[in-house]
This record gives C-alpha cells, structure tokens and sequence, in this order.
C-alpha cells in the first residue's frame, strides 16, 4: 500500500490531538496559530528544530540552505553563523528602498521543503513524521508552505500531518489535502471540563478554544483583563524571540492597558520586520491595525507610515483599489510636502505599471508633482536624495513611454549626482537601484557592453544578490555567449532561494548550448517547484519533439492539461508528437481542440496548415494560412507556406505575391524565398527575372551575407534555366 500523509480534521484542539496521536508517532508536533509568532508560526519552531540537528550532523547542507533558512528565522545565526552580506541587511533601516514580494516568500518556502528532504535522505532510520496543528489558524503564508510541503514530499522519505478545525483555508491548502492526504475526521469525545481560567486562556495568547476559559475572560473587567495582558507581553519580551515581536507580543500590547502608547509601538516594530521580509498580508494586518490606534492628528507620523506601508503591501496581493484610495486618503489629509511627494510618487508608479489601463500621461502629471516637492527639501542631502529619487520615476515613465534614451539620461545624472553631493556611505542601497535600471536600460538600448560592465560593478558591490547575476546572463546570451551565460545562471541559481524561473531560463541556455539532458533536468527541477507553470512544461515538450522523443513529450503534454486544461499552446505540441509517431488524424483533433480553446492561435492554424498540406490538399493549408495571417498579420514564414501551398494549388501568381511580399519584411529566409519566387517566375514565363533572383541569391552567399544558405539549390535551377537559354544575368554575363 502506498504511504500518504493524513489529515485530521475536527472542531476542537483535543479532539484533533487525539486524532492525530492515533496516526502517529511524531518526532515533531506544533501548531500553526498565528497569534503566536506571525506569518511563520510553525516555521520558526520547524526550523529552531531542525537546523541544530543538521548542524550537528555536517554542515554543509546547512551551508547549502544558508540563505533560506536565516531568511525566514534570524535567530538562526546565533548557532549557524550570519547570513550571507547584502547591501540590504547592512542599510540603516531608514534608508532601504529594496523590499521583496510574495513571490520571494514563496521560493524560500520551497527553500525549506529543499531542506527538510535532503535532511530526512541522509538520517538514518525510518522517515520522519511532523505533525502541524491549528492549519485553519495559520497565516496564507504558512498555509502555502503547507501545501509546497504535502505536495512535494514522498511520504516514505517524509510524512506529514495536518489537523484543521473550523476556519478559512487558501485553495491551494484544500487542494493539497484533497490530493496527497487520507483525511480523518476526528471523533467528538466527552472530556472533564477543567475549571475556568481566563489567565490560562490568556497565556495561551489567546489561542485556546475552551470556551469556559474565554467566557471567564470576558467575564473580567476591562482593567483585569488588561492587566493579564500586560503581564503575558512582559514575559514574552523577556524572551529572545524574534518571531513574538510579529504575533504574540503586539495581540498582547493592543489588548493592554496602553494600546494607543505600547500597543502602537509594538505594531510599529512587526509592521516593520514584516515589510523587511515582505510579509504582505500581515503588513497589511498590522498597518490597518496600527492606523486603529493613532489619532491622524496628534500621531500624525506614525499614521501615516502604517497606512503607506499597508499600501504598498496591496500591490502584491493585486489589490490596486484599496492601495489608490490609502494613498489619496493621505493626500486629503495632509498637505505636507513629504506625504505629498512620496504620494504622487506612488501613485505614478501605479498608474504607469499595474493599474489597467495603464496611463502614463497621469502617471507624467504626478511624477512631475513629485518631483517639484523634491525640491522643497531643505536638508542638502535629503534634497538631492529625494530629488534623484523622484527623477528615477521619471525615468521608469519614461521607459513605459518608449522613450529609453530620456530614461538612460534620468538615470545616469541622477548616479553622477549622488556621487558629487552625497557621502558615500549614504543610501547605497538605492545608489545600486540606480545602477541597476541605468544597466536595464541600456541592456533595451542595445548598448550590450555598457550593460555588462554596469551589472558587473553591481555583482562587484552584492555578489549574493540573485537578479544581478540573472541579468548579465541576459546580456551574454544576447552576445551570443552561451558559456557566460550558463556561468551566470549557474552563479545565480547557488545565490538565489529556488526558484522556477532561473532553472527554466537555465535550461533554454542549455537548450541552445546543445545540452539536452541537462536542459530537461533544469525543466524538470522548474516543474518539481511550480508544476502549474506553462513555461517550463512548453519549453520540456517542445526540447522533447525536437530530440525526437515524441512519447515522453506526449505524456508531459497529458500532465500539463490535467493541470492548465484545454491550453492550446499544448495541444499544439500533442499534434506535432503525433505527426512525429506518424498519427496524423489524432494529430488533427489536437490541433483543432486547440483552435477551441482559442479561436485565435496562430500556432494551431498554421500546425494545421502544414498536416493538411502533408495530407495532399494544398487549398485546405491555404486557407488556414489565410487565416493566420488575418489573425498575426503578415509575417515572412507564414507567407513562405503560403505562397509554397499556392503554388502547389496551380495559384502560382498569388504565390509569387506571397514571396515577394515576405521577402520585404525583417526576418525572413531570403534563400528559400528567393529560390520559391524563381520557380513561380520560370512557371510563369519570366525565365529572366528568375535567373535575376537567383544571381541575386548566388551574390548574397559569396559576399557572407547568406552564411547559412546552401547554393545547390539554386545552382540546380540556373542551371535548368541555362537549359532553356536563359541563363543570363541583368548583367548580361553567365554564372
């Protein structure tokens, strides 16, 4: 019988316990809540767990996992050493404009599922077995990690629990326990009720779900039950805990004695750990909450940070609407320069990247506004740091303008700027910024060497940040450098929590490179982490036609549309398996399944084409080329098969329209064309104007310009025009 992991589901923590202890033994049982340290409540006693152990044991896979695991707990580094330098961890925290998403989050999670299995490979023994409780009571975050963890862990190598009680579950989760779990639901049982004790339902901050304890607590006085708070906030700030400081302690202080005093300092120091790991639902929690308890008036700066910083945490979640009206909130509030400037900022930047319809004429009006308040600034380092601030805005509008040459310029005066009047230990982190857009700029310019050189200085001054690498990888392969290129992606891949993106983007250099095998191994290892993803899948399938493993690629392709459905990108690849294995009709049916799905798929209608045009009916391929064309517009191979399918129809002056057509545009196989437009003349009687192309074709190749066309065949057909007695050029001379 194969292993699976369980899921216990019941109303009441004793109930489930129980339950759970039944499907066990566990080397390691916690819960969830998130009232107890935040977004990464198991997380953290997961790790505090496991690391010491792995430590203990060789420290190398530690080492390996370094970045991951002092990510998500800091606290680590008291018995593993710091993390590796980053420009980030060693800004003044007023000074750092470089947050990271949700995605990030989500890849460390991945980071430390990669932890645990290698962990559980190399320990002797039977598989470790864990155990989580209050699921239903866990942040998105944790609960993602969750469903990473049931998902990609073999349960024989190492099984996982989870008990879930009444409450909310992201829909990943829910799938995850539909899919790799045997659910269990745990029985009701009578049990002596213990005395009520609202201090023990506070020291269980306020977790606990006996309902005579909470009843005894809120049976007490306001001041009683603000005392028992305080009391428990004391006590846990004694503890070296980092994780209390983002759940437990700020619940304890709101609910305190002096919310509006210690409660709002408290919130203020988890919005802040928060926002500096990219927490984005728990800043958003404890921005809203931390606004609750300031007076606009009187508390006016700290109301305005919690409200910015929830803001800024609804882009990632995607929430543009509630972040617009946060932000103009303010601006009605506040007719100070700074909110002001720091407003028009924001929403620039909304308008000019997320919100649709993107506007960048308003976002123009607001950067403007910015920038102008910039220079209201009195303090001389202040100003010129907000003023440049405010002119790499302008630069990004530019870039979503068209207008890259203005965006190069912002950047680069704003970089010779901070170096002139700035001492150099001053806003590094956004010095690098800078940098870096001037560096991606330039790379869209076409200035490849410049580009290079400016992400090499940036590697120079944060070797172990991910996407510096992964850029000037960009620019070797663009050289054609496919070496450097894989050097990059290898650098960035050992600096980088895993992520799907870098493994597909290795493998097509590997693709290109000639290194199959490894290419489907990076494809595979992207897949392993986001399976969900189209990418990587199309990118396996289409490497697994080209090496002619057509039924390997149709059972990526089965695979794929059990988890993306009808994607007509796929069902395209599935007709071109078939076609190879030599099943024209179940290719058909691909093909068309896939216009179905998407009546508009030029891929499909030109697959399409090629097999009606294999099948003997030239005027059937026509027409879906025809189509095609309606659909993508004019495009040199499209027209090359059409004319091809025209000309086979008996229609061989609209096929020489097609050639000559596709000839003038980027792109096209000048060879090919010239050799098919031949034909048609010759068909036609115009001998001589077909020997002009193929001289014209013959020039091209002896002067380098066609390096990769071969002559042969348009030697055969001079030479068949020779026959004739037409041989000549427009020069009058044989060839």
């Amino acid at each position: 019988m194969t292993a699976r992991h369980l899921a216990v589901t019941g109303a009441r923590a004793a109930d489930r316990r129980a339950a759970l202890d039944a499907g066990g033994p566990y080397e390691f049982t916690t819960t969830c809540h998130q009232w107890l340290r935040g977004p990464c409540t198991a997380l953290t006693a997961l790790l505090h767990h496991y690391v010491p152990e792995a430590w203990e044991a060789g420290p190398g896979l530690v080492d390996e996992h370094r970045a991951t695991l002092l990510y998500l707990v800091p606290d680590l580094s008291e018995r593993i050493g710091p993390p590796p330098p980053s420009l980030v961890n060693d800004t003044p925290h007023e000074e750092r404009t470089r947050y990271f998403a949700e995605r990030m989050i989500r890849a460390t999670s991945h980071g430390v599922v990669d932890f645990l299995l290698a962990h559980a490979r190399r320990r002797p023994g039977p598989p470790p077995a864990l155990a989580f409780d209050d699921v239903h009571a866990a942040s998105g975050t944790e609960q993602e990690f969750l469903a990473l963890l049931l998902r990609r862990a073999d349960p024989r190598v190492l099984r996982v629990a989870v008990a879930v009680g009444e409450g909310p579950l992201i829909p990943e989760l829910a799938c995850a326990i539909g899919e790799f779990t045997d659910s269990v639901a745990a029985p009701a049982t009578a049990r002596p009720a213990p005395a009520p004790d609202a201090r023990a339902y506070v020291r269980s901050d306020c977790t606990s779900d006996d309902v005579e304890a909470y009843a005894a607590y809120r049976a007490l006085t306001e001041e009683a039950r603000a005392a028992l708070h305080d009391e428990r906030a004391a006590e846990l700030e004694a503890r070296p805990d980092r994780g209390l400081l983002i759940g437990a302690i700020p619940n304890h202080r709101e609910r305190g004695a002096d919310p509006h005093g210690a409660g709002r300092r408290a919130l203020r120091t988890a919005l802040e750990l928060c926002v500096a790991i990219g927490y984005s639902e728990a800043t958003v929690d404890l921005g809203t909450r931390g606004r609750a308890l300031c007076d606009p008036d009187a508390d006016a700066e700290d109301y305005c940070h919690f409200t910015a910083k929830a803001a800024s945490a609804l882009v990632p979640l995607g929430r543009y609407e509630e972040c617009v009206s946060l932000y103009r909130e303010l601006r009605r509030r506040y007719p100070t320069p700074r909110v002001q400037m720091s407003t028009s900022y924001a929403l620039a930047v909304l308008h000019t990247r997320f919100l649709e319809p993107r506007d960048h004429d308003l976002a123009l009006e607001h950067m403007n506004n910015a920038r102008a308040l910039a220079a209201l600034e009195p303090d001389p380092v202040l100003g010129a740091y907000y003023q440049v601030f405010q002119d790499n805005g302008l630069a990004l509008v530019a870039m979503h303008r068209g207008d890259l040459e203005l965006s190069h310029d912002l950047t680069t005066r704003g970089i010779e700027r901070l170096e002139r009047e700035l001492p150099p230990d001053r806003y590094v982190v956004h010095r690098s910024q800078l940098l870096h857009n001037r560096a991606r700029v330039r790379f869209a310019l076409g200035r490849l060497d410049e580009a290079y050189a400016d992400f090499t200085e940036l590697i120079a001054r944060d070797p172990h940040y991910v996407e510096y690498h992964v850029d000037r990888a960009n620019v070797c392969r663009r050289q054609g450098d496919l070496a450097g290129a894989l050097a990059g992606y290898d650098r960035a891949v050992q600096v980088s929590v895993p992520m799907p993106e870098l493994f597909h983007n290795r493998g097509d250099v590997r693709a290109e490179a000639g290194d199959v095998e490894g290419a489907l191994a990076d494809f595979a290892r992207a897949l392993d982490l986001e399976p969900g993803e189209p990418a990587p899948r199309l990118a396996r399938v289409a490497l697994l036609i080209e090496a002619d493993r057509p039924r390997e690629a149709l059972a990526d392709v089965r695979a794929g549309l059990g988890l993306l459905g009808e994607d007509a990108r796929l069902l395209c690849l599935a007709g071109l398996a078939e076609q190879a294995l030599g099943r024209p009709e179940p290719a058909r049916a691909c093909y068309d399944r896939a216009l179905a799905a998407d009546p508009s798929s030029v891929p499909a209608l030109t697959d399409r084409a090629v097999l009606t045009f294999e099948q003997g009916d030239p005027r059937g391929a026509v027409a879906d080329l025809t189509a095609a064309l309606a659909l993508g517009g004019e495009h040199p191979d499209v027209l090359y098969n059409r004319g091809f399918a025209l000309a086979a129809a008996g229609e061989a002056g609209q096929a020489l329209a097609d050639f000559t057509r596709a000839l003038a545009l980027p792109g096209a196989d000048l060879a090919g064309l010239l050799c098919r437009r031949a034909e048609c003349l010759a068909g036609l009687g115009e001998s001589r104007r077909a020997a002009d192309d193929l001289h014209d074709l013959l020039r091209l190749h002896g002067a380098g310009l066609l390096p990769d066309a071969e002559p042969a065949e348009a030697l055969g057909l001079l030479k068949g025009l020779d026959t004739a007695g037409v041989g000549g050029g427009r020069d009058g001379g044989g060839r």
